[in-house]
């Protein structure tokens, strides 16, 4: 039985936050930090809008999160993400302590897996694959967009 409150169901909610950048022509990344079981902090891909390289999703998050809870420490919460966080935002996240990350697709290129596989905080557990398909379907379709 596939709980209401799933790795699922959540990064479904790190999906509407894609199609929202993927709507405003950004890089379709979303994510979303859950605590207790409650959605604290949703942001998604801000770089155009921004001009700002830095304002990937993880780290508008991040802030957001940070700022609701009163602290600088996220361990008790869970980054869930549409797309293998890059080298900066898994070097952010590790300063955050973050319980666990769950990403969707694979970054081939930029993730931060394809570098060093310990970037997370030792504590982090890692779970990939989260609706991979979606994920990397919407991620495909902006840039063949931007191609063509």
């Amino acid at each position: 039985m596939l709980s209401v409150l799933s790795d699922e169901h959540f990064m479904k909610e790190a999906f509407k936050e894609a199609q929202k950048a993927f709507d405003e022509d950004e890089v379709p990344v979303g994510a979303i930090i859950v605590c207790d079981n409650k959605v604290i902090a949703r942001a998604h891909n801000m770089t155009e809008r921004l001009n700002d390289v830095t304002a990937h999703a993880e780290m508008l998050v991040f802030t957001s999160s940070t700022d609701y809870l009163g602290g600088k420490y996220l361990n008790e919460c869970t980054l869930y993400v549409t797309l293998e966080p890059c080298v900066m935002c898994a070097g952010a996240s590790y300063w955050t302590q973050l319980k666990k990350v769950v990403y969707g697709a694979n970054d081939e290129k930029r993730g931060f897996r394809k570098h060093q596989e310990n970037l997370l905080h030792p504590k982090t557990e890692i779970v990939s694959g989260i609706m991979q398909n979606e994920c990397s379907e919407i991620l495909k379709r902006f840039f063949d967009q931007k191609r063509g």
